[in-house]
């Protein structure tokens, strides 16, 4: 079963009553999706056959409650079956608490799987945050249910596609709040998880760029002094260390066309969430991958919502999870490369 080459990835369902069920049916139904690895989703095996009918995939589904049980056959989509929600009872598209809890037990065994060393990495589809409140689980997304359950106290978030990669200091936090956190500490934490991340993704040299906070980048202080008194000497720090990082900030209104049409950097640290976002989403809005960096473990996601409005009409569109995959394949196989 141990096969370095094709890692064991753990594809969670996401809200049960979104999409993420209809994409993971067409990833499995598509013979070229599973060359590269193996892939068992963590969910409810009733709402996967449901759904095969609905894309009228020949699929069919082996539920299993554990690892060693997978198939890993073309055809075959192997499903951890965790029986906790009933397909006929829910309700396609709508907020539901019981597809909140069903989604927040998909994550959690994923992580845990992962923890142990069963699975490779962690590929996750979309949640509905308002349903996962409603069962009791108050997180913001993702990424702080995976830093709790991993005891990760420091973790960023990476939006990849092709040549784009962007972290950020901060995110889901107010932009007042942002520029609050704009410390030299954070940035050059968030320039080594960066840099690592690289390192994992295959690339030997990174080269990166620290987006300014300000316009300008603060125009040597006329619009602002965090560029001189918090940024730069976590360049510097980071530069000290042979980090191939540039060696000033670089205006936020330029550096992801420097990175993205001249090539200049492989990723860029962001300041805050929509400086990194917006770029992001013009450059792949259906493709785009969201990657959890500092954890002990592998996680990328669909970079997209459970899309609720388009929910049991077949026409939901798998690039997110298919290149999310891949990047977990990448990560997985290139893990020795960080210290």
């Amino acid at each position: 079963m141990n096969n370095p080459e094709k890692p064991i990835l753990a594809i969670t369902m996401g809200d049960p009553a979104g999409t993420g069920p209809e994409i993971i049916a067409k990833v499995a139904a598509s013979e070229t999706e599973q060359t590269s690895t193996r892939m068992v989703c963590i969910g409810d095996a009733g709402m996967m056959e449901k759904t095969f009918r609905l894309i009228n995939a020949s699929c069919r589904v082996n539920p299993i409650h554990s690892i060693a049980d997978a198939k890993f056959q073309p055809g075959v989509l192997d499903v951890y079956d965790l029986k906790n929600i009933d397909p006929d009872q829910l309700k396609p598209g709508v907020v539901q608490s019981a597809a909140g809890k069903a989604a927040f037990e998909y994550i959690t065994t994923a992580i845990d799987l992962a923890l142990e060393g069963q699975v490779a990495g962690v590929v996750t589809s979309a949640l509905n945050k308002e349903a996962l409140n409603l069962a009791g689980y108050h997180y913001a997304g993702h990424t702080e249910i995976f830093a709790e359950r991993t005891h990760t106290p420091k973790v960023t978030m990476m939006l990849a596609s092709g040549h784009f990669r962007v972290t950020h200091v901060s995110t889901h936090c107010s932009l007042r709040q942002a520029v609050e956190r704009c410390v030299t500490s954070r940035v050059l934490e968030v320039i080594h998880i960066t840099h690592n991340a690289l390192l994992q993704m295959g690339i030997d040299k990174p080269r990166l760029a620290v987006a300014g906070l300000n316009p300008h980048s603060g125009e040597g202080g006329l619009f602002g002094t965090e560029e001189i008194e918090q940024i730069q000497p976590a360049i510097d720090a980071a530069r000290r260390e042979s980090l191939d990082v540039y060696p000033s900030p670089v205006p936020g209104d330029t550096v992801f066309l420097r990175m993205q049409k001249n090539r200049e950097f492989d990723a860029v640290v962001a300041q805050y969430h929509d400086q990194g976002h917006i770029a992001a989403k013009l450059v792949d809005f259906f493709g785009g991958v969201n990657i959890s960096l500092g954890l002990p473990i592998i996680r990328t996601s669909v970079d997209h919502g459970t899309a609720f409005d388009i929910v049991g009409k077949g026409i939901a569109n798998p690039s997110s999870l298919i290149a999310a995959i891949e990047y977990a394949r990448i990560m997985a196989l290139h893990r020795s490369a960080v210290k």
